[in-house]
């Protein structure tokens, strides 16, 4: 009964868990990525599901629990026995980031190198449209700067035509309602933001803010994350 979803349950904890950063377990903490990540891998090919759990984020044993880890690799040993020989081979220097979230709702790159932590260059990305996040972040700032060329960009291909930076300015410029009702709308959504929700499905995403129900349509074009409504 449990042989069928082994390879997506451990491969999405093991997800999670290098995402998040695997801990120590009982002896002696792990110095290294590297040393903590084949101590992961021999406990999977050992079958010692109970050490492998405790190598594991808090956050990631929230997703699941010590008996249903320990189930699925005690009824599973052939692909536990292969996922842990797949850790264990050497994957080179291991390249360590940190994702920071901002309360403005944007997320800074964080990378480890040579001892150090340093920003990845998507910090200066000031109007990214790679992800319905970065997009909804981008149109905010755009908004309060009244960069409206820029809020032509993430407007959709079907809501183009005779829009210009100058028709912008004149429906949502200083002092016009529909600019004001906007205004009130996007600090909301910014206010959000941080813990906010958003749900991919192919080339568009839905943000929902819960209580307002208020909520973002996205589209994906052309590679580009675009705001197709805000309500």
């Amino acid at each position: 009964m449990l042989r069928r979803p082994l390879r997506p349950v451990l491969a999405s904890v093991l997800a999670v868990a290098l995402s998040l950063g695997l801990q120590g377990c009982g002896a002696p903490m792990a110095n290294s990525p590297r040393a903590t990540l084949r101590a992961y891998a021999d406990a999977l090919a050992e079958g010692r599901a109970d050490d492998a759990w405790a190598m594991l984020s808090e956050d990631t044993k929230k997703t699941i629990t010590k008996e249903r880890f320990r189930e699925i690799v005690k009824h599973n040993r052939e692909e536990a026995l292969d996922i842990g020989k797949t850790l264990a081979r050497d994957p080179g220097d291991p390249y360590v980031t940190a994702k920071i979230p901002l309360k403005n709702g944007d997320v800074i790159t964080m990378v480890y190198e040579d001892g150090k932590w340093r920003v990845e260059g998507d910090a200066l990305d000031f109007y990214s449209q790679a992800t319905p996040r970065q997009a909804i972040v981008g149109f905010i700032r755009a908004f309060k700067k009244k960069r409206w060329d820029i809020l032509v960009r993430y407007t959709p291909d079907a809501h183009k035509e005779g829009l210009s930076p100058e028709r912008l300015q004149q429906a949502w410029g200083p002092d016009k309602p529909e600019g004001k009702q906007l205004g009130d709308r996007l600090a909301e959504i910014e206010q959000a933001l941080p813990s906010a929700q958003i749900e991919e499905t192919g080339d568009r995403a839905t943000l929902v803010l819960s209580g307002s129900g208020g909520s973002v349509l996205f589209v994906r074009e052309h590679g580009a994350w675009k705001v197709e409504d805000v309500r």
